[in-house]
């Protein structure tokens, strides 16, 4: 499939966590993508451990304030932005970025502080969009659904 163009901001939708628009930071100098959350914990449910959390803050587009639970999760060592180590969890998701719905994995993170909620990091842009730094919103609404990765 071609590449396509995107800016250096977008709107994205993440249909398995009922966000049907949010504005997401295009940050090619970060390797993976990174969401908000909150009350991070891991549990236990009927005998399978599982990761729950709040997505977003109230003030962002999107906030449902619901607790999302999944058990498609990893806990991975990220460097974050001062160049520190960190364990942060890796949650798997659909992501909807323009013509294109795939299977993308996020770092969950306090961004309270951060102006943008997401970021979307190098991993999933790779082979699939170039990025126009000089625009913004280029990608348009999502249509299609591309082969899980």
């Amino acid at each position: 499939m071609e590449k396509s163009i995107i800016g250096r901001k977008e709107t994205v939708r993440l249909p398995d966590w009922e966000i049907d628009k949010i504005t997401a930071k295009v940050d090619t100098g970060a390797y993976n993508c990174t969401i908000y959350a909150s009350a991070v914990k891991e549990i236990q449910e009927q005998g399978q451990n599982l990761l729950e959390f709040i997505l977003l803050a109230p003030a962002d587009p999107g906030y449902t304030g619901k607790t999302i639970h999944t058990s498609k999760y990893k806990v991975k060592k990220v460097k974050n932005s001062f160049g520190q180590m960190e364990k942060r969890y890796l949650v798997l998701t659909t992501l909807s970025l323009g013509a294109r719905t795939f299977s993308a994995a996020f770092t969950l993170s306090d961004r309270s502080k951060m102006k943008h909620a997401v970021l979307l990091g190098r991993k999933i842009l790779k082979g699939r969009f170039l990025v126009d730094v000089e625009k913004t919103f280029l990608a348009g609404a999502p249509i299609t659904k591309e082969k899980q990765t």
